[in-house]
């Protein structure tokens, strides 16, 4: 049987993504057991009970104890670190106290991306958002497409700016069914360019993450910027733990680039939730369709990725028109194909989701933010 220092010593290979650390520098390794039948118990020690990334760690110690000779079985078992041991841990990291961060109570973080622009991907994030709150869910979108901002105007928020509530927090715009909503066009001039490079990209980003009083939310839905570049490698480092959605039409060429933005994905290490194929033919008033742009490809990018193709959805009047006005048209039309086709997409994600939602939380900062709502660089 391997000693206590040789377990010690393989748990070393077991790092916690968020943290960058293993979790024997990082004290979380609570205690080990070891039985005559060759089985040894290993505890380790969370920061909060609905750690996301339990899993995570569930399989990494017991990989890591199981190579060791002599070992037979391995049950892995968590508590919760105490409020004292959070804060020494957040003195030996020199962060101070661990927060328990602005996402705390967001239960799936769900990043909505295309390898290009011009798929329809904010009209599908409007879309998946208004239909999940209309199943009931506590839903919120953010607007992470800096340079092509459009959720306030598909989601029907005017001009009004975010206020700063007593904790210093900024307080998301609420749409319709309660829909809470934070994009950068609530601090820029109306229909102003973005000209921002990736530093600042960076720091907008993570303050709309942390400095932002999202509240206790089923979704948090992503509207990604078209690409693979500053903005999605940001998030992935912010929201190790969110899952990845790739919409595509079904043109061969639009499901090409898509499958670069799927593959950016697999390097950060996101799961990547499924496929949404939009712009699925063209459905007119009187029921015709047309295949406008071709058929197959948003069917062909799932099977290539080895995940489900949540919905197909048509090009209909109803659903460009409401995307103007400002009114979601699984709100405004739910009997419309396209809005049938969104609510079929929302209702795959539901399935995705785990039955019991873990508690999504954020990555503690690394120096303590300034206060929100002061220190957005405007454009």
């Amino acid at each position: 049987m391997p000693t206590r220092d040789q377990v010690m010593q393989a748990l070393r290979a077991v790092i916690d993504p968020e943290l960058r650390r293993d979790i024997v520098e990082l004290e979380m390794v609570r205690s080990i057991e070891t039985h005559a039948n060759g089985v040894i118990d290993v505890t380790v020690s969370l920061t909060t009970p609905g750690c996301p990334i339990r899993s995570h760690f569930q399989t990494g110690v017991a990989q890591a104890v199981r190579e060791l000779e002599g070992v037979s079985g391995v049950n892995v078992s968590f508590d919760v670190l105490s409020d004292d041991e959070k804060a020494a841990l957040g003195r030996k990291l020199g962060r101070g106290a661990l927060p328990e961060g602005a996402l705390a109570q967001v239960r799936n973080v769900i990043c909505v991306g295309s390898g290009k622009g011009g798929v329809g991907k904010s009209s599908v994030t409007a879309n998946l958002a208004a239909a999940l709150a209309a199943d009931g869910k506590q839903v919120g979108v953010l607007d992470a497409d800096v340079w092509g901002y459009s959720q306030p105007r598909m989601l029907g928020l005017g001009s009004e700016r975010p206020r700063v509530n007593a904790n210093r927090k900024l307080l998301p715009l609420i749409a319709a069914e309660g829909i809470s909503v934070m994009s950068i066009g609530f601090f820029v001039e109306q229909d102003a360019a973005v000209v921002w490079r990736g530093p600042m990209l960076h720091k907008a980003l993570q303050q709309f993450l942390e400095d932002v009083e999202w509240g206790e939310l089923d979704y948090l839905l992503i509207d990604l910027p078209p690409g693979t570049g500053d903005v999605s490698m940001t998030l992935a480092q912010l929201l190790p733990q969110a899952k990845f959605v790739i919409v595509t039409t079904p043109q061969p060429v639009a499901q090409k680039v898509a499958r670069r933005s799927a593959e950016m994905a697999s390097k950060l290490k996101l799961e990547i939730a499924g496929v949404i194929e939009n712009m699925s033919g063209f459905v007119t008033p009187a029921g015709e369709r047309f295949q406008l742009f071709g058929e197959g490809g948003g069917q062909l990018l799932a099977e290539e990725l080895e995940v489900p193709l949540l919905a197909k959805v048509p090009l209909t009047m109803a659903l460009r028109e409401q995307s103007d006005a400002g009114i979601p048209v699984v709100f405004s039309d739910p009997d419309d194909p396209a809005a049938q086709a969104l609510a079929h997409g929302a209702r795959g994600l539901i399935a995705l989701s785990p039955i019991e939602l873990p508690v999504m939380q954020a990555p503690a900062p690394a120096a303590a933010p300034k206060p929100a709502g002061m220190s957005l660089p405007m454009a």
